[in-house]
């Protein structure tokens, strides 16, 4: 028999680590003063009888056909960068289907100073069918002309000359890097790939983080293939790097517990307001469930491959690490009214979102895919207007988990109706009001902003609370709450 003695030893240690797990478990989050949207559940606690709501895009129209010889009904693969007051289009371009990474497929770019209104500026680089003048900024560069995805390096040690990056290719290359100073003028960061184990048949997308100080790039897996084989659901995995040249260990991202979908595109990037958050807006694919008919794919003129699949846009978070959050299940964008928004293929968000006014982010997707009518429309959203607390005409009440800030005051990001009202309340961690922040003493606030400073008894001063673990109580009535910020 053991000695007694180091049997309760034993269970003591266990005990002790148990309450410690316990206690950095309850820990408050430090927030500071980063920007939190309702995306998902991170500083939830309780809520009743409001909602976590997903709000849905709205259809501003095309804004770029792709409608030059060498771009074509299969382009696809887009991105839109933010760079100043420019805003610079990538995507594939090709007219007819061919092997992933033949040398037909081309990058091919456009430029706006709005993100409404679009050019394809004449760059003379390449001669594609028997002229220079054209938009193509990267050409006889196969395979990473089939998805190059690039991206502004916002490492504030990334050389002038790299200040542009990209990835492309495809699972017989692996991951090709190129880099350019100007986003038009390209080359090769060097000649071997710089990440080889992945299926890549999809576009794959690097960004760096601020949050983690690391390149990251996700790309095309398979969830039965793993990184090599082409089994089960398409999915996403994901490495790290500190030089964009070395790569991590891959790792399968997870979707906590739902349902596995084939996800063609993720699109996942850090969002401007809040880069701790990556968005990604993705293309969910839904093979073999049919909407247009043989005869009826004749009459537009869809590819005769093309049109026994539809798509849609949905809407995924993720805060670092191998984990997306999948809060909202429902479609994000859905097709819009009209079969050829009904194709193989169609519905592919651009990646990136991007402000087009001081109220305004955009949202683009790639549509009428395979289809002589392919182009990009643009779909709009209120800022940080992804998803929101709401609640209806009765009201309703959150309380966050405990957090730690840094700042002075509280700027929300909310509307109301006319009836509606918000008010905020200060708690402390065991969820009793702190005197001067409470109910009673709270600003009722009515109207519909992006930026309101929150009172109490017309103070607006809360660095008093800085640095301690508080709760917010947010009492909402027939409003919306869509992020809130301390400065």
């Amino acid at each position: 028999m053991k000695n007694p003695k180091s049997i309760i030893v034993l269970f003591y240690m266990f005990f002790v680590a148990s309450f410690q797990l316990s206690a950095q478990t309850d820990e408050p989050v430090r927030i500071d003063n980063r920007r939190e949207l309702f995306v998902d559940r991170y500083l939830l606690d309780k809520m009743d009888n409001v909602n976590q709501k997903m709000h849905h895009p709205v259809n501003e129209g095309a804004v770029l056909s792709f409608d030059k010889p060498w771009e074509g009904n299969f382009s696809g693969y887009c991105t839109i960068i933010k760079d100043g007051d420019l805003y610079r289009m990538y995507y594939r371009g090709i007219r007819e289907a061919g092997k992933d990474g033949n040398d037909n497929e081309v990058t091919c770019y456009a430029e706006s100073t709005d993100g409404v209104n679009w050019t394809k500026p004449s760059l003379g680089i390449y001669t594609i069918d028997g002229t220079s003048e054209n938009n193509v900024i990267l050409a006889h560069a196969a395979p990473a002309t089939h998805n190059f995805s690039p991206f502004l390096d916002s490492n504030p040690n990334a050389k002038r000359e790299e200040r542009y990056k990209a990835v492309g290719g495809t699972d017989r290359s692996g991951l090709l890097a190129y880099i350019s100073e100007d986003g038009i003028h390209w080359k090769k960061k060097q000649d071997k790939a710089v990440f080889q184990t992945g299926v890549f048949d999809s576009q794959n997308v690097v960004f760096w983080s601020e949050h983690e100080g690391q390149y990251v790039c996700y790309f095309r897996t398979w969830s039965d293939g793993g990184f090599t084989a082409y089994k089960g659901f398409r999915s996403v995995s994901r490495t790290v790097s500190k030089d964009f040249v070395n790569w991590s260990a891959p790792e399968a991202m997870t979707f906590g517990d739902t349902p596995l979908e084939h996800l063609y595109t993720q699109q996942t990037s850090p969002y401007y307001r809040a880069p701790h958050i990556y968005l990604a807006i993705g293309a969910r694919f839904m093979p073999n469930r049919q909407v247009v008919s043989e005869e009826q794919a004749a009459k537009m003129n869809v590819n005769p491959n093309y049109y026994k699949d539809c798509s849609d846009a949905v809407l995924m978070s993720s805060r670092g690490g191998n984990k997306y959050d999948r809060t909202f299940m429902e479609s994000f964008v859905r097709p819009g009214i009209g079969l050829e928004n009904w194709v193989s293929r169609s519905n592919y968000p651009v990646l990136n979102v991007v402000e087009t006014s001081p109220s305004e982010i955009s949202i683009y997707l790639n549509e009428s895919y395979a289809q002589p009518s392919a182009h990009v429309k643009r779909y709009s959203l209120r800022i940080d207007g992804f998803a929101s607390l709401s609640a209806g005409y009765d009201g309703g009440e959150v309380i966050t988990k405990p957090f730690i800030f840094n700042g002075s005051e509280l700027e929300i990001n909310y509307s109301t109706s006319a009836a509606g009202s918000v008010k905020v309340e200060i708690l402390d961690e065991e969820q009793r009001p702190i005197s001067g922040y409470s109910f009673s003493e709270t600003q009722e606030i009515i109207g519909n902003e992006i930026a309101r400073i929150v009172s109490w008894q017309k103070q607006k001063d809360v660095s008093e609370l800085a640095g301690r673990p508080i709760r917010l109580k947010f009492y909402l009535k027939d409003a919306d709450l869509y992020s809130f910020k301390f400065n």
